[in-house]
């Protein structure tokens, strides 16, 4: 018995091991409803909703472990896309070749994204705007100016292979697939390892401490949001490849996502904490769930219900487990004599 407790205490103690366990159970539950949903192609779907979802909420967990909140993200995924489509379509009415116009696209995504991210950085780092307000004010006219540009309508005309790009190639993943587990991976070691990583957790942990210990928090700051600000930016170009033209509603809802993959991962709101191994497995539990319900014929507005159940069940475990009640509860119903 004491060796069950032990066990589970600590599988409730780490995170990751809890979600990959939800993970399994999930593609195990909607495979016995379904048996097609055991399949390369459905894979291969969850991976390419995936792959956009992630990339945002890796922008919004540094934001979010450094006691911020980014709003904007979505909104900047739609205008992004947008404007890189009309960029890419006035490319290939001039001639320029297919491969340097989507190398601009992602330089222009990129670049929207930046700039949208410094704006955020600007509101709050110099005229002091809370960051819940300041990227409220940016979503606000993100989404508003991809409407305005666009008239509500997409905007195609780019090069014929850009949708081409989007298909799996190697496994479930396709090659900007494969680009963006690299990213992952890449600020998955930068925020782990690298001091810009400690720095991160130090001002959401303690902002005045962390100034004390010299570190410029402002300066800081603005270079999440911006780091923020550029990884909407090419979520909107990935959307851009998957549907052949940039649409205003690409990244509808994508900020309510992104905070959902973080929370379920375990990041906590009050800044401090997170991983991004636990932002990945969160945003891929979400996809999971919209394909899952979709194949065993479950109307996709279930999805809301599930992800709250998620959310409210990670926030209550994240609670537990820092008051260490979770451990005596288990500690007492393992050793419990009959």
């Amino acid at each position: 018995m004491a060796t069950i407790a032990t066990r589970a205490k600590s599988i409730l103690a780490n995170q990751q091991a809890l979600l990959l366990i939800v993970l399994l159970v999930m593609v195990a539950f909607f495979t016995s409803r379904n048996h097609i949903f055991f399949s390369n192609a459905v894979f291969g779907n969850i991976i390419s909703d995936w792959a956009p979802i992630v990339l945002i909420a890796i922008g919004e967990t540094f934001v979010i472990i450094s006691g911020g909140i980014d709003l904007s993200v979505g909104s900047t995924v739609a205008i992004s896309g947008v404007v890189a489509a009309f960029a890419m379509r006035s490319l290939t009415t001039n001639g320029t070749s297919p491969t340097t116009t989507l190398i601009l696209g992602v330089l222009v995504s990129a670049g929207v994204g930046f700039l949208v991210g410094a704006i955020n950085a600007f509101l709050i780092t110099k005229t002091n705007v809370v960051p819940f307000i300041a990227t409220l004010v940016t979503m606000g006219a993100g989404s508003g100016l991809a409407i305005v540009f666009t008239g509500g309508g997409p905007i195609g005309g780019g090069p014929d292979q850009a949708i081409q790009l989007s298909v799996p190639k190697v496994g479930p993943f396709s090659y900007p697939g494969l680009g963006i587990v690299a990213i992952v991976v890449a600020l998955g070691l930068f925020l782990h390892k690298a001091r810009f990583g400690r720095y991160t957790y130090a001002i959401g942990s303690n902002e005045f401490a962390a100034r004390a210990a010299g570190i410029n928090t402002k300066r800081h700051l603005a270079k999440i949001y911006i780091l923020s600000g550029i990884l909407a930016g090419l979520s909107g170009y990935y959307y851009y490849l998957r549907l052949g033209c940039g649409a205003p509603t690409s990244g509808l809802g994508g900020e309510l996502q992104a905070i959902a993959a973080v929370v379920i991962g375990g990041a906590a709101l009050s800044g401090g904490e997170g991983r991004i191994s636990g932002t990945v497995l969160g945003a891929l539990i979400l996809t999971t769930v919209t394909s899952g319900l979709i194949i065993i014929n479950v109307a996709a507005n279930w999805k809301q219900v599930v992800v709250a159940i998620l959310i409210a069940a990670a926030v209550l475990l994240q609670e537990a487990r820092t008051k260490g009640s979770s451990s005596k509860f288990l500690a007492n119903l393992f050793t419990k004599k009959k």
